[in-house]
């Protein structure tokens, strides 16, 4: 069975709920109202796995992916949600997860 979702808006909606489901646990682990927030964060997350397991390709191949969608998320995350500062080095290797995954995802069909 092919899904009719666009694979993008999987990637997407799959990195958001593993950011934010590891955001919501973080903000469970450190504040008072640990146990609705934490079940929050791991409903969450467990949500992710279902939704990143959507589109039928070879598990190295979807999560290498993944990961290049979920990595820049992730900062983007901590960046505008945490008020982390973000390094020069952490930008540089971003790009080359992007690439990566950029390599897993279309290699296949350069390289044969």
């Amino acid at each position: 069975m092919r899904s009719s979702v666009p694979a993008t808006c999987v990637f997407l909606t799959a990195a958001l709920l593993e950011v934010a489901g590891d955001a919501v646990m973080r903000r469970g682990l450190r504040s008072g109202g640990f146990l609705v927030i934490f079940f929050l964060g791991f409903a969450m997350l467990g949500t992710y796995g279902v939704v990143a397991n959507l589109l039928r390709w070879d598990f190295s191949r979807l999560l290498g992916l993944h990961v290049a969608v979920f990595a820049p998320v992730a900062v983007l995350v901590g960046r505008l949600v945490f008020h982390e500062v973000v390094p020069a080095s952490t930008w540089t290797g971003l790009a080359v997860v992007i690439v990566g995954g950029l390599l897993i995802q279309f290699g296949p069909s350069f390289v044969r």
